[in-house]
Order: C-alpha cells, then sequence, then structure tokens
C-alpha cells in the first residue's frame, strides 16, 4: 500500500491509498469524530477490516476443526483512535464482537480463545509486532 497527502499534505486528511496492484484505490479521509468531513475511509476502519476478517478466518478454521459449521459466524471489530494516558502519546483500541447464532457459549469459549492465539492482528494486538522503518533515497 502507498499513501500519498493528497491536498492537505496529510495522508489521514486527505490522502490517497492504493495497493500496489491497483485493486485497492480509495480516498482517507479523518472521521467525523477526530474533526474531519468523515467523506471517506479512514485508517481505523481499514484496519478494523483486516482485524475482523483475519480473527473471522482463525474463528472459522478452528470452528471447521471442531467439526462445527463456520458459515453463520460474523465478526464485528472496533478500531477507535484516542490518546494515552500515560504518556499522551496515541493509541488504538480494538473491540470484536462475535456472532454466532446457535453456538452454546461454553462450546465457543475456548474457539474464541484459540483463535484468538492463530490470528496474527490479534498477536500484534498483545504482543507487538516487529517493525522496520527505512528512508528510501
Amino acid at each position: 500500500m502507498t499513501v500519498s497527502g493528497g491536498t492537505a499534505s496529510h495522508g489521514r486528511a486527505s490522502g490517497r491509498a492504493r495497493s500496489a496492484d491497483g485493486v485497492l484505490d480509495l480516498d482517507l479521509r479523518m472521521p467525523a469524530e477526530l474533526g474531519g468531513d468523515g467523506q471517506g475511509t479512514n485508517p481505523e476502519q481499514l484496519f478494523a477490516a483486516g482485524f475482523a476478517a483475519c480473527f473471522h478466518g482463525a474463528l472459522s478454521l478452528v470452528a471447521r476443526q471442531a467439526a462445527l459449521d463456520a458459515a453463520a459466524i460474523f465478526v464485528e471489530a472496533t478500531v477507535a483512535f484516542g490518546r494515552d494516558p500515560g504518556d499522551g502519546g496515541y493509541l488504538l483500541r480494538v473491540d470484536l464482537v462475535v456472532k454466532w447464532p446457535g453456538i452454546d457459549p461454553e462450546i465457543a469459549a475456548p474457539l474464541l480463545s484459540k483463535a484468538d492465539s492463530l490470528c496474527p492482528y490479534a498477536r500484534m494486538a498483545w504482543q507487538g509486532t516487529p517493525t522496520t522503518i527505512t528512508l528510501a533515497s
């Protein structure tokens, strides 16, 4: 993905995100809750989509391994952007809600836990992730 700054020279406020293959090509805007116009996708929505898709995949896998029907599983992800009260920096908060009609909560609980341990997004959220930052010449 490549993000450029748009008219405000600020990728979050008026940028454009484009995948290398061009399949994903969209305008980025700050959400209205952060003072933006809310007229485009924001990074939190993109992260929420990736997180929900990844967790859905992990949960579907463990459900099938337990001989359960995964077709009815829905995963809703909410990602909120806010301040870290400890140092004043920025934090993301992720809330996942799994809707799985007809599943007994006692059967679902260990599967949710196993999916949490398998999902790379969830692992990143509680373990961190190695990151490199390089200035291209």
